[in-house]
């Protein structure tokens, strides 16, 4: 599966629900299965300036491809990450930097977050095509 493909099923999956409350709870969901975060990860070098809570995100490159690990103190951002997880993850530098964020749009995610959270999810996602951007290069 592509990350274009994570998009479309990621959409098809919201498109279940018929208002935000329910999309809000399934993304709130969606976080609390993010894999445990290491301690000794949570480092200057690894939070994410421009979100109102606190989040780190880890990566490492494994047999070419970016593997991102990432938490939140709060619930709704936890789900924000796992959103960009399912569609970044263990992808190629160049897929990732070659895969817009349709999804953005899509979800109608930029119009229902507060700024703030909106803002924190960009920042997240600026960290994510940096990553890949530097490894690519």
């Amino acid at each position: 599966m592509t990350a274009l493909d994570a998009q479309a099923e990621l959409v098809d999956e919201f498109e279940m629900f018929d208002n935000w409350m329910d999309r809000y709870q399934y993304i709130i969901d969606m976080g609390k299965q993010l894999p445990a975060f290491p301690d000794e990860w949570k480092s200057a070098e690894t939070k994410i300036e421009g979100c109102q809570s606190n989040v780190w995100m880890h990566h490492r490159l494994d047999g070419g491809r970016l593997h991102f690990d990432a938490i939140s103190d709060a619930a709704i951002v936890s789900g924000l990450i796992a959103v960009l997880m399912r569609i970044y993850n263990d992808r190629t530098p160049q897929e990732i930097v070659s895969t817009e964020p349709s999804f953005l749009e899509e979800l109608g995610l930029d119009k229902h977050l507060s700024p703030t959270r909106s803002n924190g999810l960009h920042a997240m996602l600026g960290r994510i095509y940096q990553v890949a951007e530097s490894q690519a290069a």
